[in-house]
């Protein structure tokens, strides 16, 4: 945090604080108004945010947190990988140089003022494609290294001098299931880093450089302040808590993640050094994925409607040694990090935080995103299909209220996908679709329920699950009661089967498969 030299404006600051955040929501509407995929445009998994010269966050939208958190090393890749000029965009997923799992596509625009040579802004956004290439559609494989799960890009430009690689295009859309597809999401990407770019621009027009630069550090300063603050009142002392994935896959065992929080006075240490090593099966989370968790939960407990930026973090250390499930090490698969994984993480950092901050802390939550891809031949068209999604459980309960039922939590943000436009545009039909009702754990407060979604198939299929929590629960806290654990099976020929957490399958004309979702742990005994 930087002295303070002069006062600032809080009015303005207020201001500064609302204009940045409507840059990055803008960008998001734009992307989401004129992508393809129902995964983005239906389900809303993307996220948006704005930087400042140097790389450092400014504001994000309200949209993902486990891309929010883990996308600044993004940016700080493209920087440091790649020279951008005026007309520059730089394009990246690899997972281990500042990407998440691969699926997950970043572009990184810099923004030039007029007559500068370096750029004073960066626009940057990340969306979820429906298919990245790989194993199996939708690019979420129960896979044994990274090279099964898709096509990997480093930070390379996608668009150069004002003028997009036709070539790169070329290469990457040979690589995947549905082109057209990938192709319409990326350009929608590509706008809403421009309209991002524009927006900026007009801020400093409006208010000149100085002013627009100043606010910039005044909010991050701010947003390190007020966690500074969250900090100093939690009671000094280490809070440990450890909680487990399923299994990796590919075995039985258990996979161990471990936090421990050392708190002392305005600063806190979070060492995950006692988590599990790194798997064979694709659970694995890279490092940006771990710090991504940790800045959310910190910035949830801050009571303020604070920006979240680079500030939040300036206080937090993060040691998550290299080799481990937490900071996985090339060529791990990684696919199931982002998304499972996350959500381990942030029920240790909370459970360890629940004995510092009692009456601030909810009950686990379903703890799995339930990630679901499925492909193959259209029958209506001849050409290839893929689809993704993930399906909600329920909320742990709170402190003073209880959970909510059938809801996106923690590390994820997306929304439900109609029924209308799964039906219309891909060869399923939905069974059944509702809450499971009995499936939040009882307490004083009680935890919600999660859900309960039934496919059937109407060609052959390929279809992919990784999910968790169907062997370890959903915690409840203070005597409340665990959240009862997810069920994945499928009918075949009127047979009911049971499937593990972690699958590839090939499916038939008229099979049905269902997923039942955790629900939420209690709070406080009943």
């Amino acid at each position: 945090m930087k002295k303070q030299t002069k006062k600032f404006d809080p009015i303005k600051l207020e201001i500064y604080k609302n204009r940045f955040f409507s840059v990055a929501e803008e960008m998001g509407a734009a992307l989401q108004r004129t992508s393809f995929s129902p995964n983005i445009k239906e389900r809303v998994d993307f996220s948006c945010a704005v930087f400042d010269g140097a790389g450092k966050m400014i504001a994000q939208g309200e949209h993902m947190p486990v891309h929010l958190g883990s996308m600044p090393l993004s940016v700080e890749s493209a920087i440091k990988n790649v020279t951008m000029n005026r007309g520059d965009t730089v394009i990246l997923n690899d997972p281990f140089n500042g990407g998440t799992h691969l699926p997950d596509i970043t572009l990184v625009r810099p923004v030039f003022l007029a007559k500068e040579r370096t750029p004073s802004f960066y626009t940057a956004n990340r969306a979820h494609h429906s298919d990245i290439g790989g194993m199996t559609p939708g690019s979420m494989p129960l896979s044994r290294e990274i090279y099964q799960e898709g096509f990997i890009i480093p930070p390379v430009k996608f668009e150069e001098n004002f003028k997009i690689d036709r070539s790169f295009m070329k290469v990457l859309l040979a690589n995947v299931r549905t082109p057209d597809e990938r192709e319409g999401d990326l350009l929608a990407q590509y706008m809403a880093a421009r309209v991002g770019e524009m927006r900026l621009l007009d801020i400093v027009k409006e208010n000149g450089k100085a002013e627009v630069f100043r606010y910039m550090e005044e909010l991050q300063d701010y947003s390190e302040r007020m966690v500074r603050a969250l900090i100093k009142g939690i009671p000094n002392g280490t809070y440990s808590f450890t909680d487990y994935m399923d299994d990796d896959g590919f075995s039985d065992n258990p996979v161990k993640i471990a936090v421990t929080i050392t708190v002392n006075g305005t600063n806190a240490v979070i060492d995950f050094s006692e988590s599990g090593p790194q798997t064979l099966g694709p659970i694995n989370a890279v490092y940006a994925i771990t710090l991504s968790a940790v800045f959310y939960v910190f910035r949830t407990l801050v009571n303020y409607s604070i920006p979240s930026n680079y500030g939040c973090m300036v206080p937090l250390k993060v040691i998550a040694p290299e080799g481990l499930i937490v900071n996985a090490v090339r060529p791990a698969a990684v696919a199931g990090g982002n998304v499972e994984t996350s959500q381990r993480i942030v029920d240790v950092l909370y459970g360890a935080l629940s004995g510092a901050m009692p009456d601030r802390i909810p009950a686990a939550s379903g703890g799995t995103m339930n990630n679901m891809t499925f492909g193959g031949i259209h029958p209506d068209t001849g050409e290839p299909f893929a689809y993704y999604e993930t399906v909600a459980c329920g909320m742990g309960a709170r402190p003073d209220r209880d959970g909510i039922d059938g809801i996106h939590t923690h590390m994820t943000n997306s929304m439900n996908s109609p029924v209308e436009v799964l039906e219309n545009q891909l060869p399923v039909r939905l069974k059944k679709y509702g809450f499971r009702r009995g499936s939040g754990g009882k307490g004083k407060f009680k935890g919600g329920d999660g859900t309960e979604k039934s496919f059937e198939f109407l060609t052959e299929s390929n279809l992919c699950l990784l999910s968790d929590r169907r062997k370890h629960a959903p915690y409840g806290l203070h005597g409340g009661s665990s959240g009862k654990t997810g069920e994945n099976f499928i009918i075949k020929n009127g047979k009911k089967i049971k499937l593990p957490s972690k699958f590839n399958i090939s499916v038939k004309k008229g099979d049905v498969f269902t997923l039942r979702t955790p629900g939420g742990g209690g709070y406080g005994p009943a």
